[in-house]
């Protein structure tokens, strides 16, 4: 009888090794797929992070690539110790598989908690950018920023193209432009000389609500991919709580 139930818990222990040894290959995979994520927001949408003045969108990214990083640590962590059953890594394991369950819970609630705040955000800090620091001295990466903007998103000004009428750009420098260049349906220079329909985004209105609308997609996909790693580490836990105890009553 002893031995019959000696070989269970034999049997126990190898089925939740193999488990948590494949589970480990999936959690290394989706270690690389957050911190590509988190990387791919913070440097290719830089150019639209710099238009905010709030850091909560680029926090959730850097919370994600430092959570992508630990993941891959933890799941070289997860296989050495699974492959050894060595109980003491196997802790060290589930601590940091709790670290990084916090830290992508974070970055999901910061995503959530900044969409819920970004429409007040855009209409106080995009209109102001435009207006006040396009083509100022030192504020080369707005420029840019807002040109990238109306061009990509086939926008002209903030809410429309009357906004540029009180810009410090057009007031200071007493140019016959009246929009940027890059409000043009096809750029070229002094393009925003004619404010005409088949010549500029007028009818296709603001960036405000194009941007908005971008960044709330974007911050969907942190929080997802944030939240959903943080529940498949939960299975993890499960698993590693289970192989030790397992490991532990193998001693005896």
């Amino acid at each position: 009888m002893e031995a019959h139930r000696e070989k269970k818990n034999k049997c126990g222990t190898i089925c939740l090794k193999y488990l948590l040894f494949l589970f480990n290959i999936c959690f290394w995979l989706a270690g690389g797929a957050v911190f590509a994520v988190g990387l791919w927001t913070l440097v290719d949408k830089s150019d639209y992070i710099s238009l905010l003045n709030s850091s909560f969108y680029s926090a959730s990214a850097c919370i994600l690539i430092v959570a992508g990083v630990i993941v891959t640590f933890t799941g070289i962590i997860g296989c050495c110790a699974t492959l050894n059953e060595k109980r003491s890594l196997l802790i060290v394991y589930l601590v940091l598989l709790l670290c990084v369950f916090l830290l992508e819970i974070t970055a999901g609630v910061l995503a959530y908690i900044y969409q819920q705040q970004l429409d007040d955000e855009l209409r106080q800090n995009l209109k102001l950018n435009m207006q006040q620091k396009y083509l100022q001295p030192g504020e080369e990466s707005i420029t840019l920023s807002v040109d990238k903007l109306q061009q990509e998103f086939k926008c002209c000004g903030s809410h429309n193209f009357s906004d540029w009428r009180d810009s410090e750009w057009i007031q200071k420098e007493k140019t016959q432009q009246l929009v940027p260049d890059s409000c043009c349906k096809t750029p070229s220079t002094l393009c925003g000389r004619r404010d005409h329909p088949s010549n500029i985004y007028r009818e296709e209105g603001g960036c405000i609500e194009k941007l908005e609308d971008y960044i709330r997609s974007q911050l969907y996909i942190l929080g997802g991919v944030g939240v959903g790693i943080a529940f498949l580490q939960l299975v993890g836990m499960m698993f590693t709580c289970c192989l030790c105890r397992n490991l532990k009553e193998d001693l005896y």
